[in-house]
């Protein structure tokens, strides 16, 4: 066979690869989506596990939390809670057990549109963002500015882009507003518009839940339609670490389990500074808090949607600074996910932090290490998982881009190894190897799983150094960058005219 045939039928077979990939293909044929099962990394044993259980236990009913707001005191002593004299509230053993029983499982958490709806059951795994960075990352100039409005916007509307990013949980702080109530506002309007998936969002005073209700209510089409399908839920650090209730947060809490909106109770103390610095200690005060915030909840509304939300933090011990890119945070988000498995209760925790400044190699390598590991233990809801840098003051939109490709190699590792009858086949090798070509190119096997098994980078290059150099050697965050300006350009509105201008009618939108 000459030279030329060959090249012939290798661009050949280049093109119909090329083809079929291009082909689009049924949901339930892609190689990764959102909900696929981990739980195949289990730092804990059992007896671990069991044992951070009962220390935790220990912790409620010995210790306690101190500072509940007077409604929260009422609510926890009427379930069984006792006040000390010091003011603490205790929870016994059996009221914890109770309240487990009555916890809401295998929630699902909406989206706007309904193809993005959220199963939590099981070690069914989802991807997302969240945070409240005050900076904007710009990769051209190498330097942070503050945080909009309109950044808030554009970071939904690339989320809802991306087919690695199953959820869009506030992920900026609009520095614009000075108004605090007009700021909460703006970011649920800001989420909520630029995407049908589910959003996550916080209140900044209890006193702002009603207005923003309001603004969810002309969303949905009505109270009723919200409460039929609550596409938001609120990210509520109902706790001061350590084993202190937030008294705002815990009044805010209370006031949207009744309006109808699931919660994530979050426990985010940093282990060294606010959580003790033992790992597995850090799980333990975690898990004590997050247990109470399921009394809390339950002792509402028994069964209301909540979210196990441990995030404890790492500190570098050197400095006391936060290190949420370090391999001790990933064992910590890994561990407190088998603690949501120990429960049965859908859990969320923090991974993909980059304490890099810019999308560089070291960000590469933080980020990715926690987001493989939360995501082969099974965790339901992990946040932050793009985007954010400098310890969570940074967001980088680039970032967000590149964590798509990032997330599509993860989930492609929760997936796993297939090793049904069909997968170990040898038909494909005696065909290739009794007579046939010598190689799987442009095999029928080939060709049937380079979609359903194998999983694409948009960004990332695979390019040998020769065709590298002859498409003018490209640059990762330049296509990353152009990516971001193509989703942008052809974003479409998400809430109609009319339901647009009657909202800005009634709040002041500064997008």
């Amino acid at each position: 066979m000459t030279t030329m045939e060959t090249q012939g039928r290798r661009s050949g077979g280049r093109a119909a690869r090329q083809a079929v990939r291009a082909a689009p293909l049924a949901e339930n044929l892609r190689p990764v989506r959102a909900g696929m099962s981990g739980g195949q990394y289990r730092p804990l044993s059992e007896a671990g596990m069991a044992r951070i259980h009962a220390a935790a236990l220990e912790a409620l009913e010995s210790i306690g939390l101190g500072n509940a707001p007077a409604s929260g005191v009422a609510i926890l002593t009427g379930a069984g809670a006792v006040q000390g004299e010091d003011g603490r509230i205790r929870f016994p053993r059996a009221l914890v057990e109770d309240m487990l029983a009555k916890a809401a499982r295998d929630i699902t958490l909406c989206g706007r549109d309904p193809r993005h709806d959220l199963l939590l059951s099981g070690q069914r795994v989802h991807f997302g963002t969240a945070g409240a960075a005050v900076h904007v990352v710009d990769v051209e100039t190498q330097t942070y500015r503050d945080s909009t409005a309109r950044d808030l916007h554009d970071a939904a509307r690339i989320t809802h882009a991306l087919d690695n990013l199953h959820f869009f949980q506030r992920a900026m702080v609009c520095r614009d507003i000075p108004d605090n109530f007009e700021m909460d506002v703006n970011t649920l309007y800001a989420s909520c518009a630029g995407t049908t998936k589910h959003v996550g969002t916080s209140f900044s005073d209890p006193s702002h839940v009603a207005g923003c209700f309001e603004l969810l209510h002309m969303i949905a089409g009505g109270e009723a339609e919200w409460r039929a399908r609550p596409f938001v839920s609120n990210s509520n650090c109902f706790v001061v670490p350590p084993m202190t209730f937030a008294e705002e947060s815990c009044i805010t809490m209370e006031a949207c389990v009744r309006g109808g909106m699931p919660v994530l109770l979050l426990s985010a103390g940093q282990a060294g500074a606010t959580a003790p610095a033992a790992i597995a200690t850090a799980i333990v005060q975690a898990v004590a808090e997050c247990l109470a915030g399921v009394v809390y909840v339950n002792a509402i509304a028994p069964g209301h949607p909540a979210i196990f939300g441990t995030w404890p933090f790492v500190s570098d011990l050197r400095s006391g600074a936060m290190s949420g890119g370090s391999g001790e945070q990933a064992l910590l988000t890994a561990g407190c996910a088998q603690m949501h498995h120990f429960y049965r209760l859908p859990g969320g925790a923090a991974a993909g932090i980059a304490d890099a400044k810019l999308p560089d190699m070291q960000a590469g390598w933080e980020q990715a290490i926690s987001n493989v590991l939360a995501g082969l233990s099974g965790l339901n809801m992990v946040y932050e998982a793009a985007g954010m840098h400098a310890s969570l003051l940074g967001f980088c939109f680039e970032s967000l881009v590149l964590g798509d490709d990032l997330l599509g190699q993860v989930l492609r590792c929760v997936r796993g190894i297939a090793v049904e009858e069909d997968d170990v086949s040898l038909d494909a090798m005696r065909e290739v190897c009794l007579g046939g070509a010598g190689h799987y190119l442009g095999n029928a096997q080939t060709l049937a799983l380079m979609q359903t098994d194998y999983v694409y980078p948009a960004v990332a290059d695979r390019l040998s150094p020769k065709e590298w150099a002859e498409v003018g050697k490209p640059d990762l965050i330049a296509r990353a960058r152009a990516r971001k300006d193509r989703i942008l350009a052809s974003a479409e509105p998400l809430v109609d005219a009319a339901t647009d201008r009657a909202i800005r009618a009634a709040f002041r939108i500064h997008f």
